[in-house]
């Protein structure tokens, strides 16, 4: 299956380039550096652009906030890894995005970091009130944080709370600027340099704390596009299973780090955190079959009684638009 990586992609090529719409304009694809994936391999080697028949440029994000906002200027049309917060943050502001995909799970892959100096761990995170903290507002990494200090009991009210990006969250917490420091991806190993994590990641699920960022797209061009979203997403889904069978991991992870802007081992770390579904596995109750729409309810619930969203939808599974990958399942 791996082995026949590019033989797909020439194959949806065909498919793509058959359509002379498609064709005269160019797709922007928001994405994030320092967060390596496999899909970066299929777009360094152009297999999107011969996929899908259109010239994709690519942009590099610093946060979902940003990429919401690059969608809703007309800028951008599909993001890649958008976070659940940011994803809820502007639906329930009335943006119209779609969720197509699941571009990775990652329990161990998006934390919070206390200094080692402060000797703090889950069974003294008490200690933590009145500490200063690093969290990227309006991110997944935000709400892994209040799960976090709302199981261990912390009272958050009392800590001096800094919208920091990760990589400058990183910077701080190496520097002695905050006592703990909240991110992901390389900004994360850093961060890990200086410090501990509180919960694991399979402690974390063990209690409901998940993470995992989704692939969006906006309303008009969900219903719009419908088939180059299945050739984007039937792309992403091969370079997934290529890298899932492991035979091509040397050769795919170089320049998957290459990039991501990381040096080749760290790269290998983080993505060995992640999880990249297969198509069955997306499509199934545990993930957009089901549990994500319950999922994003109750994160958007939680959201709201913290004060990070003001007003939330009814319900968010409405919003989620299976028909790309089941196109794709059922070629």
């Amino acid at each position: 299956m791996t082995r026949q990586l590019g033989t797909a992609i020439l194959a949806l090529a065909a498919i793509g380039a058959a359509s002379p719409a498609l064709a005269q304009e160019p797709l922007t694809v928001a994405y994030f550096r320092e967060w390596p994936m496999p899909f970066q391999f299929a777009k360094v080697q152009g297999g999107y652009d011969e996929a899908l028949g259109v010239r994709v440029n690519w942009v590099a994000f610093d946060s979902g906030t940003a990429m919401s906002a690059a969608m809703a200027a007309g800028d951008v049309q599909i993001a890649v890894s958008q976070g659940v917060l940011p994803f809820i943050a502007a639906t329930s502001a009335g943006q119209d995005l779609k969720i197509i995909d699941i571009a990775a799970s990652y329990a161990d892959n998006e934390n919070c970091v206390v200094a080692a100096g402060l000797e703090i761990d889950k069974d003294s995170a008490s200690e933590l009130e009145g500490k200063r903290v690093a969290v990227p507002m309006g991110t997944g990494a935000q709400y892994t944080f209040l799960q976090l200090m709302g199981y261990l009991k912390v009272d958050t009210s009392t800590m001096s709370i800094v919208d920091m990006a990760p990589a400058e969250g990183a910077a701080a917490l190496s520097q002695g600027n905050v006592d703990m420091a909240c991110g992901w991806g390389g900004a994360l190993a850093r961060m890990r340099e200086f410090g501990n994590v509180l919960l694991t990641g399979a402690e974390k699920e063990a209690i409901g704390i998940l993470s995992f960022d989704l692939i969006t797209t906006t309303g008009d061009f969900a219903a719009g596009q419908p088939r180059l979203l299945a050739d984007f997403v039937a792309v992403t889904a091969q370079a997934n299973a290529a890298w899932n069978a492991g035979d091509r991991r040397d050769e795919m992870l170089s320049v998957i780090a290459r990039d991501a802007g990381m040096e080749t081992a760290v790269a290998g770390d983080t993505i060995d955190d992640f999880v990249f579904l297969s198509v069955d596995q997306l499509l199934s109750d545990a993930w957009l079959g089901g549990r994500v729409g319950t999922y994003l309810d109750g994160a958007a619930e939680f959201f709201r009684e913290n004060g990070t969203v003001p007003e939330i939808l009814p319900s968010y599974a409405a919003l989620i638009d299976t028909g790309p990958l089941a196109d794709v399942a059922g070629r």
